[in-house]
């Protein structure tokens, strides 16, 4: 059953991309759940499509954002537990670094990057809202492996147990929808001049007929009439790719 475009919330992918578009809420909300501050952002992109070679796993960031610095951050929204995020998180990592070192660089040319999962449960189980994780030397836990990598899991259960109170609001605003700060009650009202816009609401009608369409007709099929869809309403073709995860020459050609 799809949701209803008046019912979405931030937990719903499309709502929760269309705000971190904004480079404020998502500059935001990175800093939030890192505790620190990342510089200005030179580049988001939401339901961005990662391409390793043809028979590799496709995968779809929800939010990638690369900071004045070079570094990268991975923002993804999980509602749903099919415990898994530690390998996700894995493959996330890889497909990252594979996707931005070029044919001939060197190694150390890797950006720095982050993988957050905002999680409305507890992956991990320890009832901790924010769960940090990097490589360690196992003899000497002093030692850093410093492959300039870090993984978030952030858990909105435990919104309580977390003494930095703007995260704390955030998370409770995520699990119960209730904005009590300045922060949670701008995105609310995002996310009411978002279901204003009619634009927003063809776009989710579309892209839930291609989800429909991925299922009864076939993937390949059902991202095909999508981007004709698209493509007559006007829509770049940067965008088109976006949605779709087509080439920009695919959609040249439909």
């Amino acid at each position: 059953m799809v949701k209803k475009f008046e019912d979405l919330t931030l937990q719903d992918d499309f709502m929760f991309c269309k705000v971190m578009q904004n480079p404020h809420f998502c500059k935001k909300l990175i800093e939030i759940t890192l505790s620190d501050t990342i510089g200005r952002i030179n580049y988001i992109s939401v339901q961005h499509n990662i391409k390793t070679y043809q028979q590799a796993k496709s995968l779809r960031f929800d939010v990638l954002v690369q900071t004045e610095n070079g570094k990268f951050y991975n923002v993804e929204m999980q509602v749903s537990n099919e415990r898994n995020i530690p390998k996700r998180m894995r493959f996330y990592q890889a497909a990252l670094d594979i996707s931005f070192l070029d044919k001939g660089n060197s190694y150390n040319n890797l950006n720095d990057s982050f993988i957050i999962f905002i999680c409305t449960f507890d992956a991990i189980g320890k009832n901790i809202p924010v769960y940090t994780f990097e490589n360690i030397c196992l003899e000497d836990k002093s030692l850093s492996l410093q492959e300039g990598t870090k993984k978030i899991i952030i858990n909105a259960e435990a919104f309580k147990n977390t003494k930095n109170e703007d995260l704390k609001e955030f998370l409770e605003y995520l699990k119960t929808g209730k904005a009590k700060n300045q922060f949670t009650r701008r995105i609310e009202e995002m996310i009411h001049t978002i279901k204003n816009n009619e634009q927003a609401r063809q776009e989710y009608r579309l892209m839930s007929t291609f989800e429909m369409d991925a299922r009864d007709k076939g993937f390949s099929e059902g991202i095909k009439q999508t981007a004709k869809i698209l493509k007559q309403l006007g829509d770049s073709t940067q965008k088109i790719m976006q949605v779709t995860g087509l080439s920009e020459s695919e959609i040249e050609a439909l």
